[in-house]
């Protein structure tokens, strides 16, 4: 994975300690508004994200750049 000086972020969100399910609703919502290959700097507190994100975004066809729990950095994928 990149290092976190390495990666542009589009966009930035701090989910705070909201739990991992309405994260991944949220989520799904801010990534949609995304470029292909733009990147989302998220920040995610809950204990369940190290392995509830990366799942997600195998489900979703994203791209995990980089996860140093709580910072996770996710890649949009190409528009359909």
């Amino acid at each position: 994975m990149s290092d976190e000086r390495d990666i542009v972020a589009a966009d930035e969100w701090d989910a705070g300690h909201m739990g991992c399910g309405e994260v991944i609703i949220l989520l799904r919502m801010r990534m949609q508004k995304l470029e292909e290959g733009e990147v989302l700097k998220l920040t995610a507190y809950d204990p369940g994200a190290p392995v509830d994100l990366p799942a997600w975004c195998r489900m979703t066809g994203r791209r995990m750049v980089r996860a140093d729990h709580p910072f996770y950095w996710i890649e949009e994928k190409p528009k359909e």
